[in-house]
């Protein structure tokens, strides 16, 4: 490579992972403010490509990334590839493109490394009001980024592709990373409600945000994923979803290993006890409470089964099994009743959208699984009231239920009425 091509390097920013609240190289006037006196900046919309031996990939994905933006966003946007120095030389291929693609720009590191700092560190030599991420093998469909631009031009602070709303799915995952995707979800879910349970997929690496949304904030990512530092310390307001399916590589191999999930879970637990989280979570959930009425109600019908199936198997005067196998029966027939009442009444509207005997059976199965983890902590609290405070079998059961009730309904809300294309 020749000397004078170095000097098309973005220099990498130093220091704490900070957002300036305006564009690096908005230097004029006209570049930091508009007629009305609010901050502007230098482009619309600023891309970032975190890569790693993407070499055989990184040509095509700009190419249709410039084919996507150039007509709706003439000039006014720009690429950056952030690559950790990848032994292929992603970063220089990426680099000989900058002659065709006027739009691209290629940041090198060489000391630091990670996938979540790359896109922050994209971010901070940025120039655009509105801030994306997207990976660079091709396994995110380029196609949605106009619909995620359409819902930060409607006033979206964060617009995430999800894989677990209605259009998204995954193309051809093993059982194993399937479990694994959801096992992180429900993890998020106990330890970070209020972050993680603002959004369908919080393991999302495909998303955008507006700039002033992160401003200021002292971001501190860990691992791969950077949506939940951006829900956990932003200014996150108005959240768009858009569905999109996951698509296996063209070219390279996954990066997806057992650390990131451990890091993943590192940085759930870093944000838990992080003391100024809760200050920086401005909006509340938005708590669907008729939806959880009518959870309610059809749990109310739900205690009637259990009751009198317990009553059947366990009293003296019926058959006279041991508790815990009564009370596994009876919470299992339970369960059905519920399923069945909740799928036409309390998630109707999720369950139209999903028509046919296979995908309802599907969501059986779903809420088996979550109702039945409700069901361990429920025998356990059965038990512990019963045998260790000795309070009669009926209200013990009575108060266990009452305590996983809302448990039952916040993860059955978020994981099995999500049935997506990849269920099909």
């Amino acid at each position: 490579m020749a000397l004078g091509q170095q000097s098309f390097l973005l220099p990498v920013p130093t220091g704490s992972l900070l957002i300036p609240e305006t564009a690096p190289t908005a230097t004029s006037d006209r570049d930091f403010q508009t007629n009305r006196g609010q901050k502007s900046y230098s482009v619309r919309f600023s891309l970032i490509i975190p890569t790693y031996n993407e070499g055989k990939n990184i040509r095509a994905i700009v190419s249709i990334l410039t084919n996507l933006l150039d007509p709706i966003l003439p000039e006014d946007y720009e690429l950056i590839v952030v690559d950790d120095d990848s032994p292929d030389r992603t970063w220089e291929i990426a680099q000989r493109l900058m002659v065709e693609y006027p739009q691209l720009r290629v940041m090198r590191r060489t000391t630091e490394k990670g996938l979540s700092t790359a896109v922050v560190r994209g971010w901070q030599a940025a120039n655009g009001e509105i801030l994306g991420v997207i990976d660079g093998d091709l396994q995110h469909p380029p196609q949605v980024l106009l619909k995620l631009l359409a819902a930060m031009n409607d006033g979206a602070d964060l617009a995430v592709a999800s894989r677990h709303i209605e259009g998204g799915g995954v193309s051809s995952w093993s059982a194993v990373r399937r479990f694994l995707s959801r096992g992180a979800q429900l993890l998020g879910l106990i330890i970070l409600p209020q972050v993680v349970g603002r959004v369908s997929d919080p393991m999302s690496g495909y998303f955008m945000v507006q700039r002033q949304a992160i401003a200021g904030a002292a971001l501190s990512p860990v691992g791969y994923k950077i949506l939940i530092e951006v829900l956990g310390r932003g200014d996150i307001k108005e959240i768009a979803e858009v569905g999109y399916v996951f698509q296996e590589r063209r070219e390279g191999e996954s990066k997806v290993t057992w650390k990131q999930y451990v890091d993943y879970i590192k940085h759930l637990i870093g944000l838990r006890v992080s003391r100024g989280r809760i200050g920086r979570i401005r909006q509340k959930i938005n708590f669907p409470i008729g939806r959880f009425i009518r959870f309610g109600a059809v749990g109310f019908s739900g205690v009637f089964v259990d009751m009198a199936v317990l009553y059947l198997l366990h009293d003296p005067s019926g058959l006279g099994w041991g508790l815990t196998r009564s009370k596994a029966i009876a919470a299992e027939a339970a369960i059905i009743n519920n399923f069945f009442w909740n799928d036409a009444w309390t998630f109707s509207d999720m369950s139209r959208q999903q028509r046919g005997w296979r995908k309802r059976i599907k969501r059986l199965l779903k809420f088996n699984i979550v109702c039945l983890m409700g069901l361990v902590l429920n025998i356990l609290l059965l038990n512990v009231l019963y045998n260790t405070l000795h309070v009669h079998y009926q209200i013990a059961n009575l108060l266990a239920i009452a305590i996983v009730t809302f448990w039952n309904f916040w993860i059955n809300l978020k994981l099995s009425w999500r049935v997506t294309e990849s269920d099909n």
